[in-house]
């Protein structure tokens, strides 16, 4: 039986963990790892029991720090992890420091690496993900890419031996979970009805670590028609208390939530504003127009269909967006499989799928 070490350490990796995991263990020995990189139980915890993901087998207790000094501690650890357990294979998702450190260390123990989410690109090496993408991407031997679009990425990078198109794990768990979503005490719970609120999420660094970009942002959201609903990140309520900027009156800035509520929040809200690309994907999965508040998107086809639109952090460009997605009802392909990654993801790491079959 292959043992298969997993990292993690994020919310979002959390999520796509999940369904990957059920089906690995099936078949195959898994040991978790969680970096500590998302420490707050509510960015933590609680998704590890609402989505059913085993407790971590190796718990490291890494956060907050800079990026290298962070990526530096975890490698480290995740190497003595490695050492100890001699997997045949290690796993990561993703394109946070966490993944980044653990492709490094198997890469340095010469364990076959496998990436979900290979190839995308935002072409913006300002943000740290972006590197993390590049530098596992070369590394790995599974490059388990979400579309068309990023096997072709890879491709343009010289990359094409081990290269299976996937589709994208998180529309898996959507699939598994939005039924009991349905039973979130949100919006109500905010005195809100469906279809007359936006849902914002703001996170990334380029947007809070800026004073100015964090600014405009809060601007664009306090003109907006109807309330902002934010479930506020700790390092963006860390941001604002430091900059002292204050949500206006229609932002309602509420805790991190869970996996299920938050699906909630998405299915009933008139429009997603986010920084993330894991909501910019699941607005999309769950039929929400989506404007995304940043220069660019790794996710360019949500962009190309007309269900997401890139507004940056301009104020008059925010709300022009929100305004022209205002009921959009366009096509919506199946950009990224149909539910079944987990299933395909498995069957090639476990050599059951050709490689000819995984596409």
């Amino acid at each position: 039986m292959r043992t298969i070490v997993t990292v993690v350490g994020a919310r979002p990796q959390f999520i796509k963990a999940a369904p990957l995991s059920a089906a690995l263990r099936a078949r195959a020995r898994e040991v978790l790892v969680h970096t500590g990189q998302h420490f707050d139980p509510g960015m933590s915890d609680v998704f590890f029991t609402e989505l059913g993901l085993p407790r971590p087998d190796h718990h490291l207790g890494i956060s907050g720090g800079p990026h290298g000094r962070q990526t530096g501690a975890m490698l480290a650890a995740i190497e003595e992890v490695l050492e100890s357990e001699r997997p045949d294979i290690a796993l990561v998702y993703g394109d946070t420091n966490s993944t980044l450190a653990g492709a490094l260390a198997a890469a340095k123990l010469h364990i076959p690496i496998a990436h979900v989410e290979a190839g995308l690109r935002s072409f913006n090496r300002a943000m740290p993900e972006d590197v993390n993408r590049v530098l596992t991407d070369h590394v790995s031997t599974w490059l388990l890419a979400p579309s068309e679009a990023s096997r072709l990425q890879l491709e343009r990078e010289g990359i094409t031996r081990g290269v299976h198109v996937v589709g994208d794990i998180m529309y898996d768990a959507i699939l598994r979970h939005r039924e009991r979503a349905a039973a979130s005490p949100f919006p109500a719970a905010l005195g809100l009805e469906p279809g007359r609120y936006y849902l914002c999420t703001i996170h990334r660094a380029e947007n809070t670590d800026d004073p100015a970009r964090l600014r405009r942002l809060f601007t664009g959201l306090a003109r907006l028609d109807r309330p902002v609903v934010l479930p506020l990140h700790p390092r963006t309520r860390g941001r604002l208390a430091e900059f002292g900027i204050e949500p206006g009156a229609g932002v309602r800035t509420i805790d991190p939530v869970g996996y299920l509520d938050m699906l909630r929040l998405q299915q009933a809200s008139a429009c997603v504003l986010t920084d993330s690309g894991g909501v910019q994907k699941e607005a999309y999965y769950l039929e929400v127009p989506c404007v995304t508040l940043r220069d660019e998107t790794e996710w360019t086809e949500t962009v190309e269909t007309g269900w997401n639109r890139l507004a940056g952090t301009d104020p008059d460009a925010i709300e022009a967006a929100v305004r022209g997605l205002a009921g959009y009802r366009g096509a919506r392909p199946p950009l990224y499989g149909r539910g079944d990654s987990a299933r395909r993801i498995a069957g090639v790491l476990l050599g059951e799928i050709p490689a000819r079959e995984a596409a």
